[in-house]
This record gives C-alpha cells, structure tokens and sequence, in this order.
C-alpha cells in the first residue's frame, strides 16, 4: 500500500514517477483496477524489465496492420477484404436452402442474393438480401437467415391470387384486395375467375360471393364482365351472355337459377338474358334461331286443293 499511498512517505523523498514526471500527490489512492498496470509501468520505465525479444518487430508488424486497416476502412475495401479472408477459412456459402415459394423460381432467388464463389457468410449482408428478394412479384413476406459455418436458408411467404383481370390486351394476376401481382404466364392461374373490365377488381370479391350460392350456375361462367363501373354481365361458357340490373342483384340472379331450374332457360338456343328491366325479361335469339324463327314467320299456308266428285257409273 506504502508504493500507491502516495504522498506519505518520508518528507521530501522522491515518489514514484512515469517518463521522468513525478506522479506523487499528497493523500490519493489509485483505484484498485490501475494499481497493477501503473506498478509494471513504472518498472518497465525504471529499466527493471527488458522488453521481450523480437517486441520492435511485432510492434512494427502491428502498426502497419493497423495502418493498412485503417486505410482500407477509409478506402470503402473492409468489406472485400472480410468476405476474401474468411471465404478462403471455411466460411465461403455453399450451400442454400430456399423454403415457401410455389410461383416464385428459385433461379430469380438465387439472382437476388448476389452470391458470387467466394462469398463468406460472415461478411454476408442478410437484410439486404432479405430486401431484394421482397421485391419479386409473388413474395410478400421474405427472410433470409445464416447457418453457420456455410449455409444461407431462404423462406419466403407468397402471395394469394384470387382471379385473372383483363383490361384490354393486359391480363393480370390478381389479389382479393385488387393488387396486382404479375402479368398471366399461364399454368394453373387460368383455373382462376375471369374478371373483365374497369373498375372489376373492387368490386369483384363481393360480387363472386353471390354466384358462389348457386353453384350451378357458378360452375358454368366463363367470365364476369363489369360495365359502365355500375352493373355486371355474366358470360357463360355455351356463349349466352346474363345482363343483370345495377342494383338489386341477388334477386336478379335468383330469379335467373329459378327460370333456368324451371325451363331450362340457359340451355336454350339464344345469345343474351336482359334482365335490366324490373318489370320484365328480354330474351335474345341466337343468330340461327332468329333466323330460322324470321323463316317460319315469313312462310305462308298453303292453299287447299278440292277434290274431284267421285262419277258413279
């Protein structure tokens, strides 16, 4: 305690001092975590220890790394230098797991990771990978996460298409909420509702629900067409196309499964059901049945021919 309790020595003796700077002060302790380090720094100073062998050439070895560390830092080159060094100790990625995507291809993945050969998952960016893989067209949700000493696992969440939209030449992909996901490629997307026209998607959720109660009927339409962003049109698959009022649908639609059930309305040969007037239903003939009703129309009866009186004999 006598070496730290400075200053309560023998008046006027010499303290302890540090590159020839007395360090005494009268009445101060050192707290107990310095005492070590400044007694070895004082004998080192003293001339009681001798510096270890080689100690300049490490010392010179460490300044110039540190030197060298620095400037790559400042340079913008840490990076590389990180993803060189520890991709060539066993840390270079080798091996990925993509889990979730359906619509999503893993090559488009892959692409949005940016690996090269050498890529070290210690210096691998996830959340920017995590980023650039959320952009993909059909992913909603995207982690990426790094098992260590080499592998990168990729799940992804994608997101739910609900029916094909066609606005002029452009079909789409759609969700439930109307966004779009990605331009028809074809595959099992065309099992999906048809929907055609502006403004279709906002409104096509509700609407589809409706035809879902007659399943019947639903199982038979090729594709729901909006128009005027006020009323629907329903195409069905033999060609007939259903003009439904603007409001009041769900009695329209009944009343159409009822005449269909009833007199097989739908089977029939015409083109069109008007059902846009409350009071009645107008009924379209098809190209051919027109014609061939203007046919019997036009046909007139034949004149009778009287028979001859029979000449008895």
């Amino acid at each position: 305690m006598s070496a730290l309790r400075w200053g309560q020595g023998k008046a006027g003796g010499a303290g302890p001092a540090l590159f020839g700077v007395p360090l005494s002060f009268d009445h101060f302790v050192l707290p107990r975590q310095l005492r070590r380090p400044v007694r070895v720094l004082a004998r080192l100073c003293g001339g009681e220890y001798e510096a270890p062998r080689f100690s300049a050439a490490i010392l010179s070895a460490a300044l110039l790394a540190s030197s060298g560390a620095y400037g790559a830092y400042l340079g913008g080159y840490s990076d590389s230098i990180v993803q060189g060094v520890t991709a060539r100790t066993g840390f270079a990625v080798d091996q990925i797991k993509v889990v979730g995507n359906r619509q999503t291809s893993e090559i488009d993945i892959l692409d949005r990771l940016g690996l090269d050969g050498w890529t070290s998952l210690i210096g691998f960016n996830a959340e920017a990978a995590r980023e650039r893989i959320a952009t993909l067209p059909w992913v909603e949700v995207a982690a990426v996460r790094k098992i260590y000493p080499h592998t990168l696992e990729v799940r992804v969440e994608e997101r739910e298409p609900f029916a094909l939209w066609q606005q002029g030449n452009s079909l789409s992909v759609i969700e439930r909420s109307g966004e779009v996901i990605a331009p028809f490629s074809g595959g099992k997307e065309a099992l999906l509702p048809l929907i055609i026209g502006t403004g279709a998607p906002a409104k096509a959720p509700e609407f589809l629900e409706k035809i879902k109660r007659y399943p019947e009927l639903a199982a038979r339409v090729k594709g729901y067409i909006r128009v005027g962003e006020r009323r629907w049109d329903i195409k069905l698959e033999n060609g007939i196309t259903v003009k439904l009022p603007e409001g009041d649908e769900d009695q329209a639609i009944a009343e159409l499964v009822k005449l269909d059930h009833d007199n097989g309305l739908l089977t029939r040969d015409i083109a069109a059901v008007d059902m846009r007037l409350t009071d009645r239903l107008v009924v379209e003939l098809s190209p051919e049945a027109a014609t061939q009703r203007e046919a019997a129309l036009s046909e007139k009866p034949k004149n009778l021919t009287k028979r001859k009186p029979e000449t008895k004999i």
